[in-house]
């Protein structure tokens, strides 16, 4: 069983990990700019758009799959929960994975104790709940609160519309399977062991993951610079795809 990717540009191996409930067509708005750069490897994760669903389904076997079609040597860019398969990826394949871009991405993406930059669980437990009952009404609600904070909301919300729907939905079970990983996953003590150079791209205004939980990893990564930006919220590179390019390209110096 094989991950659907998509190929294209010429250039250093760029893997981009979408996030939860998307697939790698929501890439698009900047696909072409980056195909001038990078040759890009646009990965649907597993059960989302052209790949099929994996069991068990945790970080871990999801990690194993995109290592399966991870390139030599590549830079590998993951928005939100592919910025946590990325995080997991660099630190397993130190010797494919060069560098690194983390796109709205935390290392703990619910509150704990020790950590107050997260989502409360209950909410996500909620949303779970809400899923099940009605996919098309939660999924919409989740779009929105993916633009939310961005200067121009309803523009952004359209593209993301757009890119989502040139798909079919992605599988239940797999939907459930992203959820639980972000309501389980906690890779704050892993990060310090990763040396890779990082780009980390974050909105000031993101409302799904705080900011300060990219800046805790800014200063957590010892090689690694911080692009924070103003008036955008959880989807960087549709809200502010020049500064977004712009970012992506230092990677390669």
């Amino acid at each position: 069983m094989s991950l659907y990717v998509e190929v294209t540009g010429t250039g250093p191996d760029l893997v981009l990990l979408h996030g939860w409930a998307m697939h790698g067509g929501i890439w698009n708005d900047v696909r072409t700019r980056l195909e001038k750069h990078f040759r890009l490897h646009l990965v649907d994760l597993p059960g989302h758009g052209f790949s099929p669903a994996c069991k068990p389904g945790t970080l871990e076997r999801v990690v194993e799959m995109v290592a399966d079609i991870l390139p030599a040597s590549c830079i590998v860019c993951g928005w939100s929960l592919g910025g946590q398969v990325a995080i997991e990826l660099a630190l397993r394949e130190p010797q494919r994975v060069k560098k690194l871009a983390l796109i709205s991405t935390t290392p703990c993406f619910v509150k704990r104790e020790d950590w107050q930059w997260g989502m409360e669980a209950a909410t996500l437990q909620l949303f779970m709940q809400n899923l099940k009952r009605d996919y098309a009404a939660t999924l919409s609600r989740f779009l929105t609160l993916q633009v939310s904070g961005s200067d121009d909301t309803t523009a952004v919300l359209t593209q993301l519309r757009v890119s989502v729907l040139q798909r079919d939905q992605p599988d239940g079970a797999a939907l459930q399977m992203g959820l639980k990983i972000l309501l389980m996953s906690d890779l704050r003590k892993k990060i310090r062991n990763i040396m890779q150079p990082a780009v980390l791209m974050h909105g000031e205004n993101d409302v799904i993951i705080h900011p300060d939980a990219a800046k805790w990893m800014n200063q957590q990564l010892g090689n690694s610079e911080l692009v924070m930006l103003p008036g955008c919220g959880h989807a960087p590179f549709l809200a502010y795809p020049d500064q977004f390019i712009t970012g992506m390209t230092r990677l390669l110096s």
